[in-house]
């Protein structure tokens, strides 16, 4: 009886090593980043299809269009197979808490699009946090052939 390790026992322990990597399903990540995208869209439009002021009309389009391009950015980084930039996302969190709180510091205009934007913000902070935290947590996809 030996203790030497055998091509066996290397690769038992090869694969209880994959079986307790922290893999990401991407592809549910992606919709997730493709839906944030989706919720920047909306607050880029919103105050042109609610009364408005011109301050919320900045705000709403600035900020928006940087959470549809923060979210856009991490959607195409799962398709590539990647994972989602953590600190993408953790921007993409501090505009949709801004987005929460703006109706109370900028006059909006009307109440349908002061509560339109706090929606977005929260829904946009909470999505992106799971993002951010998920992708922080998860090992690196398999990339297809790359060299051992």
């Amino acid at each position: 009886m030996s203790d030497t390790p055998t091509d066996t026992n290397r690769d038992s322990t090869a694969a209880e090593r994959a079986d307790h990597r922290n893999t990401l399903n991407t592809d549910t990540m992606q919709w997730l980043s493709a839906l944030v995208a989706i919720i920047g869209l909306y607050v880029v439009a919103s105050p042109f299809i609610f009364e408005a002021t011109d301050q919320a009309i900045w705000n709403d389009t600035l900020v928006g269009t940087g959470i549809f391009l923060l979210a856009g950015y991490n959607f195409v980084r799962l398709s590539r197979n990647r994972l989602a930039s953590v600190g993408v996302a953790s921007l993409a969190v501090l505009l949709g808490l801004w987005l929460l709180v703006s109706p109370a510091v900028i006059d909006m205009g009307s109440s349908t699009l002061a509560t339109g934007t706090a929606a977005s913000g929260l829904a946009t902070a909470v999505l992106s946090a799971y993002n951010a935290y998920a992708n922080n947590k998860a090992d690196a996809p398999d990339r297809v052939g790359a060299r051992a």
